[in-house]
């Protein structure tokens, strides 16, 4: 039976322009070369923190994006924090790859999900990713749960009903958002609210 070959990418991140990808490059090509996987892209990030999200890294981006047109079968990279050290990102760069069917190789971390090991660090690394999530938004409703308990109030603050006709009586007269705003001390999104609603009555 022929063996498919795999195509794969190399992704790479240094944290300051001083570092080089180079050796991270040498030695993921020198493991593809040993597994007969063939390298069809090189993706990087140079002086750029693992801490800074997708938007602000193009080479995981494109590296993303690549993945799901399935342009190769596997993501190499030298260590796990190369891909993010925020957890939720990490976890969602892991699963985004899952979900495209493209398989993960981290060298440090001895991690290759095309083997039936590494196919479960997916399951139990979605098991996380989903933890995560549901702890974010219990913290969340404590928060709120909380502040409501202490008699704060919830949302965008009231202004006063006289202050409120002041400058629905400013607009009237034809003055501009941003004259209103200043003299009565408001925000400009509380004076376009005002002028949304009149134009509305």
């Amino acid at each position: 039976m022929m063996v498919r070959k795999r195509n794969a990418a190399i992704y790479v991140r240094v944290s300051t322009d001083g570092q080089t990808v180079e050796n991270q490059v040498r030695e993921l090509r020198q493991i593809a070369s040993r597994r007969g996987w063939e390298i069809v892209e090189t993706y990087s990030d140079a002086g750029i923190s693992g801490a800074k999200g997708r938007d602000k890294r193009p080479g995981l981006d494109q590296m993303l994006n690549d993945a799901k047109r399935r342009r190769f079968d596997v993501v190499m990279a030298w260590a796990i924090d190369r891909l993010g050290r925020s957890l939720i990102d990490l976890l969602g760069t892991i699963q985004e790859l899952e979900a495209c069917g493209v398989d993960l190789f981290l060298e440090q971390q001895a991690i290759d999900t095309t083997t039936p090991a590494g196919k479960l660090m997916f399951q139990v690394c979605g098991a996380f990713s989903e933890f995560e999530r549901s702890m974010i938004r219990q913290r969340v409703k404590l928060g709120l749960k909380r502040a409501l308990a202490q008699g704060k109030t919830l949302g965008r603050p009231q202004i006063a009903s006289e202050v409120e006709r002041r400058a629905q009586r400013e607009l009237r007269k034809g003055a501009g958002i941003l004259r209103v705003a200043k003299k009565l001390g408001l925000g400009t999104g509380t004076v376009h609210r005002i002028k949304r609603e009149m134009a509305a009555n």
